[in-house]
Formats: C-alpha cells, sequence, structure tokens
C-alpha cells in the first residue's frame, strides 16, 4: 500500500468512525414508582471554634478540618410521608430530636413520629446543650433544609448493595474472666456497608445516596501518650470518617448527589489504630478510612445500576412507620426508650436511642431472617448511652460498666423492635386485616405508641 492510499485510509476511517461519547440519552433509565424524594443538606458547622470544647473525647479544638453537615431526605409514597435526617454530631439528643420534629413537621407536613433524627457519633463536634447559640442555628437549618427537600421532590426507585470496609476492629478482649480494652481482631465485627441510592432515572448519578456502617467516629480524639503528633487528640473539629466518605462519594459524582450516613451498632466498634491501648490518627488514616468507606459505596453505587440490577428494582415502594416508647430496668430506676421501625418497600430501618454493641445488629437481623432487608441503626431518636449486650454484664468491661441500663435490658429490647418489625413489614395478620376489630385494635395501639414526650 503507497503512503498516499495509506493516509486516505486513515482519513477515511478518521471521518467516518462513530464517535465514542456519551450522549445524554445514554445513562438515562425509566422510573416507574409510586415514591417520591426529595434531599438536600446544609452545614452545621459553629461559626467560631476558637478555643472549642468538642464532646465525646472532650478536647479544645481551634480552627475546623472538614464542615460538619446536616442531610434530610423526605420520602412519600402517595399516602404515607417520611422523613431521615441525618447529622455530623455524637447523638441525637432528646430536645435536639424534640425540637428538630417540631421544626420539621411545621416545615414539611411530614408528621412528626415518622421523622428519624439519626447521628453519626461523631466525636469531634459539639454538644447541643453545652452551646445553645449553635443549637438554635442548628434547628433552624434543619427545618430550612427540610423545607427544600420537600420543594423538590421527584419520582424515585431504589437500589441496594452491600459491600466492606476493612479499617474498624472490636475492642474488647476478655481475658481471666474479664473484659478489658484491647483492639481484638477476633472479636465480632460487622465490616460490612449497605447502600441505598434514590434514582430519578434521568442520568446515572444518584439524586441521594444513604451508606450505613458499623464504626466509631473517633479517629481523631486522644488515645496513648506516645500519639504523636496529637497525643491530646486532633486539634481541629471534623466530622471524621463519615464526613470524608461523604465528601469522597459526592466528589465521585462531581457534586451532583447528596449523601447521608446512618451508624449501625457500633457500641463495640472502633478504628484499628493500635497503640496503647490505640492512637490518635493523623491525616493518612482519616483519608484511608473515609476512602475505604467511600470506595465501597461508589463501587456498590455503580454496580447497582447495571441493567440486570435495575431490572430487579421494585415499582411499588409502601412506606411504613411504627414506633413506640418502652420502659427498660436501669441501674437506677426506669428508663424510656423511643424505638422506630421504618419500612421503604423491602427495606427495613431499625432504631435504638444509644449504643448497641455490635450483637444487636446480627440478633436482629437473624430475627427477622428472609422477611425484609433489615438495616439496624444506632444513636437515632434519643440518647440513652450504652446499650451492651446481657452476655457482656459477665464480664464487664467498659460498655456494660458505664451503661445507665441492667443487664436484663436487652430482651426487652429484642422483643419489642421485633414487634415494631411485624407491624410495619405486613405479615402477620393483625397487621393487614381489615377487621374492623383489628382496624381499631391497631389505630388503638399507634396512638397508644406515639413517641409524643419527644416527638412533639
Amino acid at each position: 500500500m503507497s503512503n498516499n492510499v495509506r493516509r486516505f485510509a486513515i482519513v477515511f476511517c478518521l471521518v467516518t468512525a462513530p464517535v465514542m461519547t456519551t450522549s445524554a440519552e445514554d445513562g438515562a433509565f425509566p422510573v416507574q414508582s409510586n415514591l417520591r424524594a426529595g434531599v438536600a443538606k446544609v452545614d452545621i458547622t459553629p461559626h467560631d471554634v476558637r478555643d472549642f470544647e468538642v464532646t465525646g473525647h472532650r478536647r479544645k479544638v481551634t480552627g475546623v478540618r472538614d464542615p460538619l453537615r446536616a442531610g434530610v431526605l423526605i420520602l412519600n409514597d402517595g399516602e404515607t410521608q417520611a422523613a431521615i435526617v441525618s447529622l455530623d454530631t455524637i447523638g441525637a439528643w432528646d430536645e435536639m430530636v424534640k425540637l428538630a420534629r417540631q421544626r420539621i413537621e411545621q416545615e414539611t407536613g411530614v408528621p412528626a413520629a415518622h421523622i428519624m433524627i439519626a447521628a453519626s457519633h461523631n466525636h469531634s463536634g459539639p454538644k447541643f446543650s453545652q452551646h445553645p447559640e449553635w443549637a438554635r442555628e442548628l434547628i433552624d437549618k434543619l427545618g430550612k433544609t427540610a423545607a427544600v427537600a420537600a420543594a423538590n421532590m421527584r419520582p424515585v426507585s431504589v437500589g441496594y448493595g452491600v459491600d466492606r470496609i476493612g479499617f474498624g476492629i472490636n475492642r474488647r478482649k476478655v481475658i481471666n474472666g474479664r473484659a478489658v480494652v484491647r483492639l481484638n481482631q477476633d472479636g465480632p465485627n460487622d465490616p460490612r456497608v449497605k447502600v441505598l441510592r434514590f434514582d430519578d432515572g434521568k442520568t446515572l448519578t444518584p439524586m441521594a445516596v444513604v451508606m450505613h456502617a458499623v464504626c466509631h467516629p473517633c479517629f481523631f480524639t486522644w488515645g496513648d501518650k506516645g500519639s504523636q503528633p496529637y497525643p491530646k487528640g486532633y486539634p481541629k473539629m471534623s466530622a471524621d470518617f463519615p464526613g470524608e466518605a461523604q465528601s469522597f462519594v459526592e466528589m465521585c459524582y462531581a457534586g451532583k448527589t447528596r449523601s447521608l450516613f446512618l451508624q449501625g451498632c457500633a457500641g463495640d466498634i472502633r478504628p484499628n489504630l493500635p497503640g496503647f491501648p490505640y492512637r490518635c490518627a493523623d491525616e493518612a488514616d482519616i483519608q484511608w478510612a473515609g476512602r475505604d468507606l467511600g470506595g465501597a459505596v461508589v463501587r456498590t453505587l455503580a454496580r447497582s445500576v447495571t441493567r440486570e440490577q435495575l431490572r430487579e428494582r421494585a415499582e411499588y415502594y409502601p412506606i411504613r412507620v411504627a414506633s413506640s416508647t418502652v420502659s427498660l430496668p436501669g441501674k437506677q430506676g426506669r428508663i424510656q426508650a423511643e424505638l422506630m421501625a421504618l419500612k421503604i418497600g423491602p427495606y427495613l430501618l431499625l432504631t435504638m436511642p444509644g449504643e448497641p454493641m455490635v450483637e444487636y445488629g446480627f440478633r436482629l437481623e437473624s430475627a427477622i431472617a428472609d422477611r425484609a432487608i433489615p438495616i439496624i441503626i444506632g444513636y437515632a431518636n434519643g440518647n440513652i448511652g450504652y446499650i451492651a449486650t446481657t452476655d457482656a454484664y459477665d464480664v464487664g468491661g467498659y460498655e456494660p460498666n458505664t451503661s445507665k441500663l441492667a443487664a436484663e435490658a436487652e430482651p426487652i429490647l429484642l422483643s419489642e423492635l421485633s414487634s415494631l418489625a411485624d407491624r410495619v413489614v405486613g405479615d402477620v395478620f393483625q397487621s393487614f386485616s381489615k377487621h374492623p376489630q383489628d382496624v381499631k385494635r391497631r389505630q388503638a395501639l399507634e396512638n397508644a405508641n406515639k413517641p409524643t414526650e419527644k416527638g412533639k
């Protein structure tokens, strides 16, 4: 072939070959669903953090490494509304939950009893009662953010997937019949990452992402005296690894999605930072954890919009909500705890208002079996402290020793959460019967169990 012919052939191929670009239609997919959703996020970092005391492992900080944020996801199935609120705070304090629910209901019409307020359990942020000006601003921002989410509702379908992280580890080890603080590679742990993505189908970018993982966000807290360069803890405010992971996910989608973090049963799970007994993290550590979790989430998000996965999505997502306030045996009297079940189609969210040890998640999932896809959440709708298993009291250790609850609390919690699951899953006869007596009994039960003291 002559040089002229070769040049002509090359030019012809370049001109006639299809251009491999992604059109607007590529990646769009139809959404046939009764479910509508809206989402919004807001920066909740205090304005002035000079010499500011953060809670968790208390310490003074000056400056901000990364912002604290809150996210609000509003859901409507055509009959029932619900909301999920995520916060980069250490807890969902009772007073905050009450005020936030009131304000969000006022702004959006979502019933207060249908609003889940969940904290990441971040150990590098403010305490609600200790900073009243910040607390007032927080409630105002939550209300306005919920209004933005409600104003941008659209039809969505929901994808789901599971991946894994590698930075969490159990922090209890039993030696000679006594539990001590020790990074225990052989102890129970839950490295799974559960991911829900809410899509409007216009692009491959999710409208909203809800990630669920199990680990204390205490990378930046003080550890042993050898934790250089931060023996007294990281000196800046931060959202810890949940904030880093949310930012990573949003960056991967060019800032066009909104991500929320839900904490699991992390009462005895912490970052694997070896020391005496552990050390404070540095910048490399937090990037490792944030990108480990964020990467797991992004992998799951990408996989769940392949054509095979899209074909498996439901078209009908009924929302069902049930809650109750149970009286639990405490070491110094009874303790009231609000529990909630929120079901979105096949996905069942069960909440506890404190720090459940990791075994609670496994036991509840086992009880639910194949009736729903469970996501067990701690640190939501209240803050009663550590929720240790009955067995933990036999060997002691930090969690049962500092818990306000008595050992007898576990079976009551598990039984009541199972009962709430029955009510929202809807496969127990009393939960779907249309007989007037059953309807009346069900309505009376729902009215009696509404968390009035915290919800309104």
